[in-house]
């Protein structure tokens, strides 16, 4: 199934992913070693990978999996994967132009207006007389500690690049685990 974007969006049509909480992601489960991700992975493209500087001492070290579209001519990847040493796969980014569309209780998480999808999660919150969470910078996201809602620069409008995680080498968080890389990942 493909999902369409808006017109004019400057978001590309994409894949669809299924999500589970606390397994995977699409191909990509918690916990897979590097090759293990890099096999799953070609189902979508090309996979780059390569260390992550150790920023901080207590976590251990870690890889990035950065994966392209076939077929796309751009610099940026649909899709990566960080890889520890000791928690295996325990985050998968997906980028909000050239990612595949993965959904939270029928919502699409990828590629969105954070404004539009956080009016559509505090709606669905509501109706549902749940909760929704909200990252440090504000943006609102499902009420699941496994997707951090990340905002990513396309064009005027700032995009929704969700983080699909688990903790990893004894973070209390899936915040704390979160990868130096993507803490100003599209951010103005």
């Amino acid at each position: 199934m493909t999902f369409m974007a808006e017109a004019g969006s400057g978001v590309a049509d994409r894949d669809e992913w299924s999500y589970a909480p606390a397994v995977g992601v699409g191909p990509l489960r918690f916990g897979m070693t590097v090759d293990e991700v890099v096999e799953a992975i070609q189902v979508l493209g090309q996979a780059e990978v390569s260390d992550c500087p150790r920023v901080h001492a207590v976590f251990s070290p870690m890889w990035k999996i950065e994966v392209h579209r076939r077929g796309v001519a751009s610099s940026l990847p649909a899709v990566t994967a960080y890889v520890s040493q000791v928690a295996g796969l325990f985050c998968i980014a997906v980028d909000a132009v050239h990612g595949p569309q993965v959904g939270h209780d029928g919502i699409p998480l990828v590629g969105r207006d954070l404004s539009e999808l956080q009016s559509d999660e505090i709606a669905r919150a509501e109706a549902a007389d749940g909760g929704y969470r909200c990252t440090p910078e504000g943006f609102a996201g499902p009420d699941d500690p496994g997707v951090v809602m990340r905002g990513q620069r396309v064009g005027q409008v700032l995009r929704s690049r969700p983080l699909f995680m688990v903790t990893r080498d004894g973070a209390n968080t899936e915040w704390d685990s979160m990868p130096s890389e993507e803490y100003h990942h599209g951010q103005p």
